[in-house]
């Protein structure tokens, strides 16, 4: 069995502040969703419900709470360890996850756009996503948590290299 070598950059370390705020903001989503549902099942006319239910609807807000506190602090975290990239001779190698992990190598030839993406959240930070695209959606990879200045760089150097490599193509 081939172990692949870890890729040689991680994203900037502003990624777990990152991963953290989105991660916060799913939290109160999905706390808000659940206090809602709680008032509304606390409501009048709401005699189907079992008694035991309805005396303790206000817990499931605390209950979702508690569930996913853990992954607001682990995922960022952990997300961090696992996302790296590399750009090496012709091959970008990029690797994410962090239940599941991604390992993707694009080759440059086969590049068709680059865009650099910024979330409102990533402005905030000052960091980007690189969005590398090839005709077949199974090459494509997105590398999330760099920053600006880095993703921008990345960007065009991949556009001058797939550039130059289509040109000695033809």
């Amino acid at each position: 069995m081939t172990v692949l070598r870890d890729p040689a950059h991680r994203v900037s370390r502003r990624a777990i502040t990152l991963w953290s705020l989105e991660a916060l903001f799913g939290l109160a989503l999905l706390v808000g969703g659940a206090a809602l549902v709680a008032a509304w099942a606390s409501g009048s006319g709401r005699a189907w419900l079992p008694a035991w239910v309805s005396q303790h609807i206000w817990w499931l807000p605390v209950a979702v709470a508690v569930v996913e506190l853990p992954f607001v602090v682990i995922e960022p975290l952990w997300r961090y360890a696992v996302h790296r990239w590399e750009l090496s001779g012709d091959v970008v190698y990029a690797r994410s996850g962090w239940f599941s992990r991604q390992w993707v190598f694009v080759p440059v030839s086969r590049i068709q756009t680059v865009d650099n993406e910024q979330g409102w959240f990533e402005r905030l930070l000052g960091l980007a996503t690189l969005e590398i695209r090839t005709a077949s959606y199974a090459g494509s990879s997105s590398i999330r948590g760099l920053d600006a200045g880095v993703a921008a760089r990345l960007a065009q150097d991949l556009a001058h290299r797939a550039h130059q490599l289509r040109d000695d193509a033809t």
